[in-house]
């Protein structure tokens, strides 16, 4: 299917791998990375042994609407499709945000649909104990949160204090603005995905096209009322 924006229906939560031929293969990230708080997502175990499906194929279509999840599990995803031999073109068809636009880094050809989203930001984590364990949280973070820049700044080009300042901000990037800036490389028309996100909470700079419906509305009358 390689740029096309029309593909089979997939649920706003779907996850799927399968392989379309001998030469290619596709590959759905419609929800959340790594399993979450809801018991929903893919792991990176359930998506290791469901690549097996895509041996031999030449050509891997990754299709993105994702909030993001695990990193650790992005990074292990982002590595299996790095290393896969077949070349890997992503279509982000709603939203790549936080380990899901790590993944999406992983493609030889990355398209985004023009009203799609990326959206980089530092990895955070819960910890629970005393003050030494918290420090190393910390630094388990930093560290993360350095591997993630470098693959940024391999992928766009940019500085790699520009890919830091832009993730401690918590950078929303429209199709246009991820071509721009190097994490896309073609802007296509739009699917008929709706990106959203379930729990706006967990984000700083949320575009309100992103909101849920009703949220969205008390956003607006709040700011009607001030």
């Amino acid at each position: 299917m390689a740029v096309q924006n029309r593909a089979p229906a997939v649920s706003s939560g779907g996850y799927k791998i399968v392989a379309r031929n001998s030469d290619r293969g596709e590959i759905y990230l419609y929800g959340p990375i790594g399993a979450d708080w809801f018991g929903e997502g893919v792991t990176a175990k359930q998506f290791a042994d469901d690549m097996k499906k895509l041996n031999g194929v030449k050509t891997i279509d990754l299709r993105i609407n994702s909030e993001g999840g695990d990193v650790f599990a992005g990074k292990a995803m982002y590595s299996l499709l790095t290393e896969h031999k077949a070349r890997v073109v992503v279509h982000i068809d709603g939203l790549a945000a936080s380990a899901a636009s790590y993944i999406a880094m992983a493609g030889d050809e990355i398209n985004i649909s023009e009203a799609a989203f990326v959206m980089i930001h530092n990895a955070w984590t819960v910890a629970v104990g005393g003050a030494d364990d918290f420090r190393r949280q910390a630094d388990i973070l930093e560290q993360v949160n350095d591997s993630i820049c470098d693959v940024y700044v391999s992928r766009t080009k940019k500085t790699k204090q520009q890919c830091k300042d832009w993730m401690d901000a918590e950078t929303w990037f429209t199709g246009k603005d991820a071509v721009a800036n190097g994490f896309a490389d073609k802007v296509v028309a739009n699917m008929k995905v709706a990106a959203t996100v379930r729990d706006p909470a967990k984000f700083k700079n949320l575009p309100s096209s992103l909101l849920p419906r009703r949220s969205a509305a008390l956003a607006t009358i709040a700011s009607l009322t001030k």
